[in-house]
């Protein structure tokens, strides 16, 4: 396994080479340009066997690889804020159809105003899209993680589009030790195998008709299907990569969480910083443990109802606003329905941190754990979410 010193970016890029992607259309936009790029220079340089669409737009984008997945073809790109906001309409038929492709994205703030600087609220916006969603804390994360994501779409339970979301600037133009594996290898993991209906003139087909009161509710509903085969097939291929490969994530990562009285949950980079903050928290004498929420589409209930159990507050530590809501935050609204429905005893605390990349420290978060720990002795619940760094 070739040891390789990319940004996030660059491990994108590789992966989708190494996973002997057959097209790939790309439009430039900030922070995943890098990744966009290096596909480009890849393809160019012959050392990935690939049709590279120059597009006009990020809809255009989409569209040529719904075309490329609809014939077969193992189709990938990459984008970040605006950019996916401008695809998400050919996203929306993208799972319609039932079409194995892959994105990238490194998650960027929303205008206006205008912000090149990295949240999620580009990637919260796709949550109810019918898109598989993936979030990932690093850079060797994000090269298997889009590996993983190929074996979960194509497999014939499924058949849905994946997202590998990864923090703008954050991650995506940080540079880390990256363990690459040999194409060979990949391709044994993720044989290259047409299990979804395609385009073939030898066996005519017709895609993306009207589907009329009569049958579209019964479309819909096969998406949703599909989604919760999804969870299962995300743990079982990420098992057969760590039996193959040596790294296994999880599709939700506990840490010291066997004797936690109270926990945080968080995802992407500012994960990281959350762990050291519960190292700190510790060491006050809180007993608060972490988990790292990995897959967030299809959401894992009955995984993370099991991680919380003894826990008496949860903290949720979101990186962008549903704005309007009964709660801010978007991962926070689908703990709280786990909560509500099968968790009477926990409570809930949402928080946002990070919007607009405003800096997380890990004293910010050791705060948290702080009020956390306060309200299991007794203090009153927020009725809002509390937003962590705002200024006053």
């Amino acid at each position: 396994m070739p040891r390789l010193a990319l940004t996030t970016n660059y491990a994108v890029a590789h992966a989708a080479k190494d996973s002997d992607v057959d097209v790939v259309a790309a439009y430039p936009i900030t922070p995943s340009t890098p990744a966009a790029e290096k596909l480009a220079e890849f393809v160019a340089n012959g050392e990935m066997d690939a049709e590279y669409i120059h597009v006009e737009s990020e809809h255009s984008a989409a569209s040529a690889l719904v075309g490329a997945s609809a014939t077969g073809a193992r189709a990938f790109t990459v984008t970040a804020s605006q950019g996916l906001i401008y695809m998400s309409e050919v996203l929306y038929i993208a799972s319609g159809l039932r079409l194995p492709m892959v994105l990238g994205v490194a998650s960027r703030a929303l205008s206006a105003p205008l912000s090149i600087w990295g949240d999620m609220h580009d990637i919260a916006s796709l949550r109810d899209a019918g898109l598989m969603i993936y979030f990932v804390s690093s850079a060797q994360e994000a090269y298997d993680t889009v590996i993983q994501a190929f074996k979960v779409a194509e497999d014939p339970r499924v058949h849905l589009p994946a997202i590998v979301d990864y923090d703008g600037f954050v991650l995506s133009h940080v540079t880390e030790p990256v363990e690459t594996i040999e194409r060979e290898e990949v391709l044994k993991y993720i044989p290259k195998s047409i299990t979804w209906n395609v385009l073939n003139p030898k066996k005519p087909i017709s895609i993306g008709t009207v589907g009329d009161p009569d049958y579209y509710y019964e479309f819909k509903y096969q998406q949703q299907v599909a989604m919760e085969n999804a969870l299962k097939v995300a743990e079982e291929a990420d098992r057969e990569f760590e039996r193959m490969f040596g790294r296994g994530y999880g599709i939700i990562e506990p840490y010291r969480m066997d004797d936690a009285e109270i926990a945080m949950i968080a995802y992407g980079a500012h994960a990281g910083t959350a762990r050291v903050a519960v190292d700190k928290a510790r060491e006050k004498g809180i007993k608060v443990g972490l988990v790292r929420l990995r897959l967030w589409r299809p959401f894992p209930s009955e995984q993370l109802k099991k991680l919380l159990e003894g826990i008496s507050v949860v903290g949720v530590l979101d990186r962008a606003m549903a704005l309007g809501g009964p709660l801010q935050g978007p991962v926070a609204l689908d703990v709280g329905t786990l909560i509500a429905t099968r968790m009477p005893d926990v409570r809930l605390v949402s928080f946002t941190i990070g919007i607009g990349q405003r800096d997380v420290r890990v004293e910010d978060l050791v705060r948290v754990a702080e009020m956390l720990d306060e309200i299991s002795k007794g203090k009153e619940i927020p009725m809002k979410t509390i937003p962590i760094g705002l200024r006053e």
